[in-house]
C-alpha cells in the first residue's frame, strides 16, 4: 500500500521503529542530588472519537443547525474550540490530542467527497483532513467506517493528514506485515526543566471490518484480535523506550459482538485493559457511548488502567490528566483521572469553519435538490413497530431493481422479497417536494444492494431472529411504543421483509414469535422448501448483525448505494405515491390480536 506521492506507510514505520530503537540519552535529573522532595509534572490527553464526517454544527437532513432533546451540539469545529482553549490554558505544559476513529463517513458532507466528487478523482483535500489538520492531532486511529469507500480513498485521506493514522491489527493479507502504522513513540516536553517523556500510542481498529466491508478488504487485509495485538505491541513499545503507553482503540468496552464468534471480539477494550500489562490508559470509541471515567484492574500487575469514551459526532471531548514523577531515571504515574467536556458550551472555531466552508456549502446545495413530489407525508416515526409506507418505499425499490436485473437468468421465476431496517426514527418525506436530504435521512448508511436465494425455512429463521428486537409483552401489560424494543438490539439490526405476510407475536418467547407466515395476499403457508430471492444490503449479507442463513453467494450485486437507487427511482417516477407500492404485509400482535 505504497503512496505514489511519498514513502509508504511501511517505510514510515521503519523510520519510526529505527528512531525508537536508538540508544536513549540519559535525561537530566528532576531535582538536585540529595533533595528530599519529589517534583511532579503533568500530562493532559484530549480525546475525540466517532466524529463521522461532522465538521459544522449542522443537520444536513433538516437543513438546519443541529439540535436534539438534550441540546447537544456536534462537529469538529466545536471540538477545536475546546481543544484550543485547553491548550492555551496549559501553555508551556504537555497536551496530546488523539482520535479513536470513524471519521470519514456518516454525513452527506463525507459522502459527497467519497461519491459525488470523490477525492480520488478530483484530488481535492477531504473536509475531515482539512478540519483535523487545523486542530493538529497527534494521531488518529482508523475506525471500521474508514474502510467503507475502499482502500484507495482511505490511502489518499491518510496521505492528506498532517499526523499519523494508526491500525496495528490491520495486516497485509499476503505479507503478514502491518498494513498501516501500528504505533508511534512521541517525545513530549512536560515543561521547562523537565526530562523528556516518551509516550507510546498504539492504534487498534475493529475486526468487524472483515465482515462489514468484506468487498473492499477481502484478500487484501486481515484484521487480527485486538487483545492479542495489544499483547504483541505493548512490550515492544516499552522495550523501545515508551515511558507511558496509551491505546487509541476503535472498539467498545462491553465485551460482546454484533456478529458471530468467527471473528475476534468487536468490543474488547475492558478485556485489553484487564489482560495486557503495561497499558496506562485507553481512549476508545465505536459504541457511541459516553464513558467519562472507568478504571479496569490489570489481572497480572494490579495496575489501574484508565478508560474513557467521548460519545459521538463531536458532542463530547474526553480529558485525561496524568500526574507524573521521575525517580531513579524512571517515570511513575502517581495520579490519573478523566473528565468529559460538552461541546455545547462553546462556539465553533472560525478557522475550521473557513477551511471547510466551500465544501459544506456545496454539500448543502446538493442535498437540497428536489428529486420528486410526494402525494402525502410519509414518516418513519412508527416504522419500528408498524408497517409504514416509507419503509415499504425502500423495499419496493430494492425488489424492483432486483427483479429487473434477474430477467433472463435462472432465478427469474422466483418470488423476490426485500429486507429493510428502520435506520431513522425521524425521517420524513413531506407532502410535496421531496429532496435528496429527505431520502438521505431515511437511508443514512452507504450500503449497497445485493440479492441471495433463501428457502422458506431460512426466511422463517431470519424473521424469528429479527423478532428478538422486541421485548416480551405479557397479556394485559400496557403498550408503550418507546419501550417496546430491547435496548440491547439497535434499530439497524431489526429487519422487516416485504413479499410475504407474517405476524410477530410478542407475547411468545424469542424464537417462537412468527405465528403466521404465508404467501402474500393468501392464506397459503410458506413451505420450508420454497425458494425466494431476497434483496438485501451488503452489511447484512456480509454477516452484519449475525442474522442466520443470509451469508451466501450473491445472485445479484448492484455495486451501487441503495440510497442512490432510491434517489434515481424517485427522479425517474417524479411522484412518490404510497398507492403505487404500499401493501401492508406484517403485524405486531399479542396472542394473535394486533398490538397497534
Amino acid at each position: 500500500m505504497t503512496s505514489p506521492s511519498g514513502p509508504s506507510r511501511r517505510q514510515v514505520l521503519a523510520a519510526v521503529t529505527a528512531a525508537a530503537s536508538a540508544p536513549l540519552i540519559a535525561a537530566a535529573p528532576a531535582q538536585a542530588a540529595g533533595a528530599n522532595r519529589s517534583r511532579t509534572w503533568d500530562l493532559t490527553l484530549l480525546g475525540t472519537s466517532d466524529t463521522h464526517g461532522n465538521v459544522y454544527n449542522w443537520d444536513y437532513y433538516r437543513d438546519a443547525e443541529y439540535d436534539d432533546s438534550k441540546q447537544n451540539d456536534i462537529g469538529v469545529a466545536k471540538l477545536a474550540t475546546l481543544i484550543n482553549k485547553i491548550r492555551a490554558e496549559r501553555r508551556g505544559k504537555a497536551t496530546l490530542v488523539l482520535d479513536a476513529g470513524d471519521t470519514i463517513q456518516g454525513t452527506p458532507l463525507a459522502t459527497y467527497y467519497a461519491k459525488q466528487e470523490p477525492i480520488t478523482t478530483t484530488g481535492a483535500k477531504h473536509p475531515m483532513a482539512r478540519a483535523m489538520n487545523i486542530i493538529d492531532y497527534d494521531a488518529v486511529t482508523l475506525g471500521n467506517h474508514e474502510f467503507n469507500y475502499g482502500l484507495p480513498l482511505l490511502d489518499l485521506w491518510i496521505r492528506q493528514l498532517g499526523f499519523p493514522a494508526l491500525a496495528a491489527n490491520a495486516v497485509n493479507a499476503k505479507t503478514g506485515k502491518p498494513a498501516f502504522l501500528p504505533y508511534i513513540i512521541k517525545k513530549v516536553s512536560l515543561g521547562f526543566g523537565a526530562p523528556t517523556l516518551r509516550v507510546g500510542i498504539l492504534g487498534l481498529t475493529n475486526p468487524g471490518v472483515a465482515i462489514w466491508d468484506k468487498g473492499n478488504v477481502e484478500g487484501k487485509l486481515r484484521f487480527d484480535d485486538m487483545i492479542a495485538t495489544a499483547a504483541k505491541w505493548v512490550p515492544i513499545m516499552r522495550a523501545r523506550g515508551a515511558d507511558l503507553v496509551l491505546i487509541s482503540a476503535h472498539g467498545g468496552d462491553n465485551g460482546t459482538s454484533s456478529y458471530g464468534p468467527e471473528l475476534p471480539n468487536e468490543n474488547p477494550v475492558a478485556l485489553i485493559a484487564q489482560q495486557v500489562p503495561g497499558i496506562d490508559a485507553i481512549l476508545f470509541g465505536h459504541a457511541h457511548n459516553e464513558v467519562v471515567e472507568r478504571f479496569v484492574t490489570n489481572e497480572r500487575t494490579g495496575a489501574q488502567v484508565l478508560l474513557s469514551e467521548p460519545s459521538k459526532w463531536g458532542q463530547r471531548l474526553t480529558r485525561m490528566d496524568f500526574t507524573l514523577t521521575r525517580e531513579h531515571g524512571r517515570w511513575t504515574i502517581t495520579k490519573k483521572a478523566a473528565t468529559m467536556l460538552n461541546t455545547n458550551t462553546v462556539v465553533e472555531d472560525p478557522k475550521v469553519l473557513a477551511a471547510v466552508r466551500a465544501q459544506h456549502q456545496k454539500t448543502v446545495a446538493y442535498v437540497n435538490q428536489v428529486v420528486a413530489s410526494a402525494t402525502v407525508e410519509m414518516s418513519a416515526v412508527e416504522s419500528r413497530y408498524k408497517d409504514t409506507p416509507i419503509l415499504d418505499f425502500i423495499n419496493h425499490v430494492q425488489a424492483e431493481v432486483v427483479t429487473k436485473a434477474l430477467v433472463g437468468t435462472a432465478y427469474a421465476g422466483l418470488p423476490v422479497l426485500s429486507q429493510a431496517s428502520p435506520f431513522s426514527r425521524t425521517a420524513v418525506f413531506p407532502a410535496g417536494d421531496v429532496k435528496i436530504r429527505d431520502v438521505a435521512g431515511l437511508y443514512v448508511y452507504d450500503n449497497t444492494l445485493e440479492a441471495v436465494v433463501l428457502s422458506g425455512a431460512e426466511v422463517r429463521a431470519y424473521l424469528e431472529y429479527s423478532a428478538k428486537y422486541f421485548r416480551t409483552l405479557a397479556p394485559g401489560a400496557p403498550v408503550d411504543p418507546e419501550q417496546i424494543s430491547d435496548p440491547a438490539v439497535p434499530d439497524y439490526n431489526y429487519d422487516v421483509i416485504s413479499g410475504l405476510d407474517y405476524d410477530i407475536d410478542i407475547a411468545k418467547p424469542v424464537g417462537q414469535r412468527i405465528t403466521r407466515l404465508v404467501l402474500a395476499g393468501t392464506d397459503t403457508p410458506v413451505a420450508d422448501n420454497a425458494q425466494f430471492v431476497v434483496a438485501v444490503n451488503n452489511y447484512r449479507r456480509s454477516g452484519g448483525g449475525n442474522f442466520p442463513g443470509i451469508v451466501k453467494t450473491q445472485v445479484y450485486n448492484a455495486q451501487q448505494e441503495i440510497r442512490q437507487l432510491l434517489i434515481d427511482w424517485a427522479q425517474a417516477k417524479g411522484t412518490i405515491d404510497p398507492a403505487d407500492f404500499f401493501q401492508p404485509n406484517w403485524r405486531l400482535v399479542r396472542e394473535g390480536v394486533p398490538v397497534f
